[in-house]
């Protein structure tokens, strides 16, 4: 049983607003005893405004939610969501599909729980990971996306409090005075800012009455409200005691206790008073935010050179939005000038390190000089600087560069096992998790171990930075006592390999990181990171009908390894390197020379786009095995069911009948469980994920290229289906791993989750000339089109109209005329009729088409076959009969609307017949899963502008297989959006990923300005 509400979070009101899809049919919602308002039956509405058709019940809400939905109000809220004249468009996590294919923002009544942000706070921080939710044993709800970034932005509002990055203030609220707690964002507080109001879910924003409901206003307000509640739960008992002022009293004691109580309203509060208080409370406010500017001053630790002993600081000035500008006191003074630096740059660096004084005293004496640049500092200082000093200036907003070591734990382990000699060694079976192997723990300084000896002379020295081998290195007292502990408890003995395993993945003990791991025989083969080629290969199963190439036995062995051990692992090979035929030997193998005891069958759960390859590839590679297709309204239920699982060597189903028929296919004993595709549990929270982990197996196996797509949460998500609980809470690997690398660039995190990861996860590239020698080469290009006059002007048109509307909407609504924007812009590139939907004719009206026919004419008569991808199923339906027109060729049309026998219908005549021809695709519906290597040409008619899902619809061709070599052309108009983005594209290559690879969402946030820039018709752009 999986999870049958989702639920949403909205700000709503200075409150949290909690709402719920439900996949159930709905009742009528009804009042509640706890003053919830009236509502209508489903379906009827308050004037035009509709009830949501599958939200959930608030009472089932509150019900489902238990002890934390303590303190909440029911009530009716209006939201915005996309949808259309039928109903809103479900969220992917509630497992609900929709048709709509051009959905406009409606507004839409749902029955709510409205939690102040006090009353929030429990809740969120119980959600501050997806490992929160309700286990799957008590599955009565889920977070959304929405719900999920509210936790995060509580635990934002926690962290700015506890670093005292909180002010009181002096608000107004309702025409009344109240005294409340905001945060002061500079420095990285305000980039974390942005990149938050970036990635706020549009339903966090959605309540229609909000007016303004732009994300940095929103998220402007939600972090103020959750901050203020924090301060206020943080705050020392004693502050919190004491009787509230009266009336008469004076306003700043009443604001005080405001500040401290769980009223904060000030009722009554003389305007002249006020308006004095909050003057100065204002200023105070300002004052702490007059670092924000182009121009920082930056303070530079540089540590001693050679056998010398004093360290330098060096002051400088530095650009807050590329912190690569950079230049010294001492070039400042020289009167070197640079693009970007105030008019008088001495004023400013010498403002600021004024102000620095305030929180590093230290630096007073430096300025004594008329003109200072830097200091020389003795050890001790520099220690002081980097642990105390230094955080705070970053956090205040100056720049800091600190030697790379630095913040880096000095101390840490290398763990040393060796296999037992031996009769007992003698006398085990094979190698297993239980097997002992013997253990050493030494403590390292980077590459070198020392002793025991010598970390007791460190302890007694009590020197926090040391040179050891050549390297400084940070120490402290915790580090030092917890390096005495850890020789202490174990310095060596005995332990299995299964505690071998939960050492690697833990990453440290008693707070020092593990470095380095040494081990032999075959733990030495899991832990390389290399198993693949250190292991004894597998051969190729005599039942295989066909022949594994070298690297595919070395993953045959692999996999055979793992499944020996009961552990699960990720196949990331690139795609079309066969992780198919890697799987189906894998079974073959597992059946070879008749075992004694019957092998389980193997559950293989994949996208209903490749459920008929795996049957085709099964019947082609492993005829001997028998395979069930567990899919269709014809599926077998019940005994029959029976039946044909315990007939079956293989039972393939899709992720959807797995969740809906989750409860039958969890009655059986799989022998392992395969998810294909498995970028499609890359969500912990999504029902599919959620379902899949929860089918019993032996052992797991995931297949796909693509790991980790957008953050590594998704990597932890993958594994969590193979190796249940291997990488702990996704709370805990978020802290260990995940905010590391993700917003520090942590290379020992990073080092240290490649160690632990590395022994489940296989992955080979096709451009590895090492890993595969004969796959034919891929050459890419663009093709840049210029628009007709006729596309001139229309695009001119759209963009003015689009512009003003833009420009005069906010919120949701100016986030959708973005995006309806860039898809108008794109559809005048295509071609006018693609835009305007009147049946007119195509030909000579596009220069982008027109290129298209050429391409095409010369591949059809070099007797070659193209697949052609178009992110448009109008636009394609339109290129179809006009190129097969035009060619005389057959020009194959797929698309999602079509039923599964005629896609398989049509890779079937492509892959096999003989004539050159045309293979149009949406690239939805045909991006993945699909073996076309009978296309030597690919052609990306209209961009998709996420690298990673055009690179998969390219390997629909390019995979072992093909015999020749593939062409790629993407097709750009130059002078349009389309160059622009791609301009974006090459510029940020180390962001694609993150920030393109979410798709269009992004632009959204521009401004009007830049939009307008962005979506400008170049003089290039005409023909």
């Amino acid at each position: 049983m999986v999870a049958l509400l989702v639920v949403h979070g909205v700000w709503s009101g200075g409150r949290v607003a909690l709402w719920a899809e439900d996949t159930a049919p709905q009742p009528t919602p009804t009042a509640s005893t706890a003053g919830a308002t009236a509502a209508g039956p489903r379906g009827s509405g308050r004037g035009r405004v509709r009830w949501h058709p599958f939200a959930a019940d608030a009472g089932a809400l509150f019900a489902a939610l238990g002890g934390h939905a303590t303190g909440a109000e029911q009530a009716e809220l209006e939201i915005a969501l996309p949808g259309t004249a039928k109903g809103p468009i479900p969220s992917p996590e509630s497992g609900l599909t929709s048709a709509a294919r051009r959905p406009r923002l409606t507004a839409w009544r749902v029955p709510a729980l409205l939690l102040t942000p006090a009353t929030a706070l429990p809740l969120l921080g119980h959600l501050a990971d997806a490992a929160d939710a309700p286990a799957d044993d008590s599955p009565d709800w889920g977070p959304g996306p929405s719900l999920r970034y509210l936790a995060v932005l509580a635990e934002t509002a926690r962290d700015l409090v506890r670093r005292g990055r909180v002010l009181p203030q002096l608000v107004t609220e309702d025409g009344e005075r109240a005294g409340r707690w905001r945060p002061v964002l500079t420095g990285r507080d305000a980039t974390a800012f942005r990149d938050l109001a970036r990635a706020m879910p549009p339903v966090c924003r959605a309540a229609t009455a909000e007016g303004d409901g732009t994300a940095a206003r929103v998220l402007r307000e939600a972090l103020g409200g959750l901050a203020d509640a924090a301060t206020r739960t943080l705050l020392p008992d004693r502050l919190l005691a004491g009787t509230r002022p009266g009336r008469r009293s004076a306003l700043p004691d009443r604001w005080l206790h405001a500040l401290t109580g769980d009223d904060a309203a000030l009722p009554g509060a003389a305007p002249a008073a006020a308006a004095e208080l909050d003057g100065e409370l204002r200023a105070w406010f300002e004052a702490a935010r007059e670092l924000e500017g182009p121009v920082r001053v930056c303070f530079r630790l540089m540590e001693p050179v050679g056998e010398e002993e004093s360290w330098e600081i060096e002051f400088a000035l530095q650009s807050t939005d590329d912190p690569s500008l950079y230049i010294p006191a001492e070039r400042v003074w020289d009167g070197e000038r640079l693009p970007g630096l105030p008019r008088r740059p001495d004023e400013t660096l010498l403002a600021g390190l004024g102000r620095a004084v305030r929180l590093c005293p230290e630096l007073y004496s430096a300025l004594r000089s008329p003109r200072p640049t830097g200091m020389i500092v003795d050890t001790a200082w520099a220690f002081t600087f980097l642990r105390h000093a230094a955080p705070l200036l970053q956090a205040a907003g100056y720049g800091v560069q600190l030697p790379a070591w630095a913040g880096r734990k000095g101390l840490g382990l290398k763990l040393t096992t060796r296999s037992r000699t031996g009769p007992k060694a003698a006398a085990a079976q094979g190698f297993g998790l239980k097997e002992l192997v013997d253990f050493k723990i030494d403590l390292a300084v980077g590459d070198h171990t020392i002793s025991e000896e010598e970390l007791t002379e460190l302890a007694r020295l009590k020197v926090p930075l040391v040179r050891i081998r050549g390297q400084w290195v940070e120490l402290d007292d915790q580090q030092l006592k917890a390096a005495l502990k850890v020789v202490e408890r174990r310095r060596s003995g005995e332990m299995t390999v299964s505690d071998v395993l939960n050492e690697v993945v833990e990453g440290e003990d008693e707070g020092l990181p593990l470095l380095e791991v040494d081990a032999d025989g075959m733990l030495g083969d899991l832990l390389s990171g290399e198993p693949d080629r250190r292991l004894t290969p597998v051969p190729t199963p005599p039942t295989f009908h066909g022949t594994l190439r070298p690297y595919q036995e070395r993953g045959l062995s692999w996999l055979s390894f793992l499944s020996t051990l009961g552990l699960g692992g990720i196949l990331a090979d690139d795609m079309g390197l066969g992780k198919t035929a890697q799987t189906l030997s894998l079974l073959l193998n597992e059946r070879n020379g008749h075992p004694a005891e019957p092998v389980a069958p193997t559950l293989l759960v994949c996208p209903m786009s490749v459920v008929t390859n795996w049957h085709k590839e099964a019947g082609r590679f492993a005829p001997s095995l028998r395979v069930y297709v567990h899919h269709g309204g014809s599926r077998k239920r019940a005994e029959e069911l029976d039946e044909a699982v315990a007939g079956a060597d293989l039972v393939i189903t899709t992720y959807g009948t797995a969740w809906r028929d989750l409860e039958a296919l969890r009655a059986f004993a799989w022998g392992r469980v395969v998810c294909d595709e498995a970028q499609a549990i890359k969500n912990s929270a999504a029902r599919q994920a959620q379902a899949v982990r929860s089918l019993p197996a032996r052992t797991r196996l995931a297949l796909t290229g693509t790991p980790v797509e957008n953050h590594l949460a998704e990597l932890w998500s993958i594994m969590e289906f193979c190796n249940p609980g291997l990488l702990g809470p996704a709370r805990r690997f978020k802290q260990r791993y995940q905010e590391p690398i993700e917003a520090r660039n942590d290379e020992d995190a990073a080092r240290a989750l490649k160690r632990a990861t590395s022994p489940f996860v296989l992955r080979r590239l096709k451009t590895d000339r090492t890993i595969i020698t004969d796959l034919p080469d891929k050459q890419e290009m663009k093709v840049w089109c210029t628009l007709t006059p006729e596309q001139a002007s229309l695009y001119q048109a759209v963009l003015g109209d689009m512009i003003a509307k833009i420009d005069q909407s906010e919120g949701i609504e100016r986030r959708g005329n973005v995006l309806a924007t860039m898809t108008r812009l794109k559809q005048v590139c295509n071609h006018p009729a693609h835009l305007l939907k009147d049946g007119s004719r195509l030909a000579g009206r596009s220069g982008k088409l027109a290129r298209l026919e050429e391409l095409a004419a010369e591949i059809v008569e070099e007797g070659d076959k193209a697949l052609v991808f178009t992110q448009y199923a109008e636009w394609g339906s339109l290129l179809q009969p006009y190129l097969a027109a035009h060619l005389d060729r057959p020009v194959l049309w797929l698309h999602g609307g079509l039923p599964k026998k005629k896609r398989d219908e049509l890779v079937e005549r492509f892959q096999t017949d003989e004539e050159p021809m045309l293979f149009l695709l949406s690239l939805k519906a045909a991006g993945t899963g699909l073996n076309l290597t009978a296309a030597s040409h690919v052609i990306h008619v209209d961009r998709w502008w996420n690298p990673a899902v055009e690179d998969q619809a390219t390997d629909r061709a390019f995979r072992i297989g093909q015999t020749k070599n593939v062409q790629v052309r993407k097709f750009v108009c130059a002078g349009t959006l389309e160059e622009r983005i791609d301009e974006m594209i090459e510029r940020k290559k180390a962001l694609a990923e993150r920030v393109v690879g979410t798709g269009e969402e992004w632009i959204s946030e521009l401004s009007t300005d830049q939009l307008r820039e962005l979506f400008a018709l170049g003089p290039e752009a005409v023909s």
